[in-house]
């Protein structure tokens, strides 16, 4: 192993002593503190790490995509109702994978010993990607030749580490490493067997002796280059792809020449998978590589590893413990002190004549001379200093690692006479959170980036370019949350706050608001006064009606208008003025029936 990467593993070692209380005890075993077993250390570093994680985390954690929350408006566009698709898609995954455990477990990791690793692999059986932690002692990255910076992704990463021997199975010691690069694409792979038995990847001919492409690959007759288009990347073809390859050595198989980086590959047994595929450079169609590298702080310049939040403090956190021995022992001689007799008569041992060892016990009786007398040790003072001291330290401690003493409940609240001293006090707490929080952004952008191309490469979630995600961190001090709740409805009302960001505002705040685009949609439907002015507004009742989130109303049936000149007015009945008198009927002699006139048969 390089001897950087052998410093490296050497810290995190040191640094996992500190946080199980065990760092004397790892002092003594190499020989630089013999009293090192004696050593009392009563969970300091454990404190630290667990109160920044803590803050670093806060209450909760939620993925946001934006434009999610104007899904719930009247109009969403195309591109809001994707965003809102993809956040409820994000977040099922999330409960499905455990991500806030996973975050814990990384992230605790990167605060004790400055890094943390996450890893995605696509799991066919189950449909989706699946999210581990490493111990980023297992970690190994490898880059080309050329300006190594932080910013700068690896195209080689390693995770090796070593398995013991297991008698009971038959197993001898072994190093396993798993191996994710980039290159370029090549010609289609399947299983199959070397002569001696072991699982390998044979490369794919043709009926012409000719290597087969996989389905969907371009080769290019000029340059030899095999190009694929991604889901992702409409219309954009890429010749890379990263290729997994997972296997075992046996330990007595490697010599001095060889490290984490040049294992022998004819010695390598090679891993199969749950499906039969051999994991011998198994191309995993996508263009990157699934693994996420999570910097406690803001990395140096040409660096790529992060700081402990201990590493500031180490020289204190001994010195912690130290008053903590030296405190111990000065409690046993104050709890039983040292006690000088003059003049006492002591009982004697008959067999040998000698008087006999003296104890400090109660009801204990000892008679004196006339001269006689009693003194004891008083060390009450020295355990009073010590008590100080440890008290000036955890104040030391507190302000060098910008946890404050207000941060770690040490404090007394009475030096706090109103919230805008407290907001001073945590002041250097908010820098330091604002800087953690800086350093892992982009990571986890990056993060959800990768999950949701692996679900588009296993064709599970649509095709199309990757939207921006991000996973947002509660609050980390306690918030007035009355205060937040008036000035988010006076500035609603001032009309300066959109209703999306008073929502977002309260979510921050600690309200239980689950999701922002539910909250306002509840909200619009109650909101009769705001639909009332809508309506004042623009006399449209299907606005009004799509505001509350309302359906559609029937149709009224149209009633036809009638001209007001030719409606009946009340009163007698007159003829209409242009009416023309009918002409005279002619009378029938008297006594003549049956003729048919014009009011019908009968006598006239």
């Amino acid at each position: 192993m390089p001897a950087e990467d052998l410093r490296r593993l050497a810290a995190y070692k040191f640094l996992a002593a500190y946080d199980s209380n065990q760092a004397g005890q790892l002092a003594s075993l190499t020989g630089d503190d013999h009293h090192g077993v004696e050593r009392r250390e009563l969970g300091d570093p454990s404190k630290l790490i667990d109160t920044t994680l803590g803050y670093l985390l806060g209450a909760e954690q939620t993925i946001v995509v934006p434009g999610a929350d104007h899904a719930a408006q009247d109009k969403p566009t195309a591109e809001d109702q994707a965003a809102a698709h993809l956040q409820d898609k994000l977040r099922a995954w999330a409960d499905k994978e455990l991500l806030a455990l996973r975050i814990q477990q990384a992230e605790r990791c990167a605060v004790r010993c400055g890094d943390g690793v996450y890893t995605l692999a696509w799991e066919p059986s189950k449909a989706r990607a699946l999210l581990r932690t490493y111990d980023p002692g297992f970690y190994f990255p490898e880059w080309d030749e050329g300006e190594q910076d932080s910013a700068e992704y690896p195209s080689r990463v390693h995770f090796a580490w070593e398995l013991p021997a297991d008698p009971v199975r038959g197993l001898k010691a072994r190093v396993r490493r798993i191996t994710y690069e980039l290159g370029p694409i090549g010609a289609a792979t399947a299983p199959g067997r070397t002569d001696d038995g072991r699982a390998v990847r044979e490369q794919v001919v043709g009926a012409d002796g000719d290597p087969v492409l996989v389905v969907g690959d371009t080769l290019d007759p000029v340059t030899g280059t095999v190009t694929r288009i991604y889901p992702w990347a409409p219309g954009k073809p890429s010749s890379t792809t990263c290729y997994l390859t997972d296997a075992e050595w046996l330990l007595e198989d490697l010599g001095r020449a060889h490290d984490v980086f040049s294992l022998p590959a004819d010695k390598a047994s090679y891993r199969v998978r749950s499906d039969g595929q051999v994991l011998d450079r198994l191309d995993l169609m996508h263009d990157f590589i699934p693994v996420v590298h999570i910097p406690n702080t803001i990395p140096d310049v040409g660096e790529h590893w992060g700081k402990s939040t201990l590493a500031t403090v180490l020289q204190l956190l001994d010195e912690l413990a130290a008053t903590d021995t030296d405190s111990a022992s000065a409690s046993s001689t104050t709890g039983t002190p040292i006690v000088a007799l003059a003049g006492a008569r002591l009982p004697i041992d008959r067999s040998t004549g000698q008087p006999l060892p003296v104890r400090v016990e109660a009801g204990t009786v000892w008679q004196l001379s006339d001269s006689g007398r009693m003194d004891t040790l008083d060390t009450s003072a020295q355990l009073a200093e010590l008590r100080q001291r440890v008290d000036h330290l955890l104040d030391r401690l507190a302000a060098n690692t910008r946890l404050t003493a207000a941060g770690l409940g040490s404090l007394d609240p009475a030096k706090l006479p109103n919230g805008y001293s407290l907001q001073v006090a945590l002041g250097p707490l908010d820098s330091l959170v604002g800087a953690l929080r800086l350093a892992r952004n982009h990571k986890y952008q990056l993060l959800l980036r990768m999950v949701q191309r692996l679900h588009q490469a296993g064709q599970e979630w649509p095709a199309g370019e990757s939207l921006p995600a991000r996973l947002m961190f509660g609050a980390h001090t306690p918030t007035d949350r009355t205060t937040v709740l008036n000035d988010a409805v006076q500035g609603y009302e001032a009309g300066v706050f959109s209703l999306e960001t008073v929502v977002r505002m309260l979510q921050e705040a600690g309200y239980p608001i689950e999701d922002i685009a539910d909250e306002i949609e509840r909200i619009q439907k109650r909101a009769f006064d705001q639909a009332a002015r809508l309506a004042d507004a623009t006399g449209d009742n299907k606005a009004v009606r799509e505001y509350l989130g309302l359906p559609e109303a029937d149709p009224t049936p149209t009633v036809p208008l009638v001209d007001p000149a030719k409606v009946p007015q009340p009163g007698p009945p007159t003829s209409p003025p242009d009416a023309k008198p009918l002409p005279p009927t002619p009378l029938q002699p008297p006594g003549k029936t049956g003729i048919l006139g014009e009011a019908g048969p009968g006598p006239r």
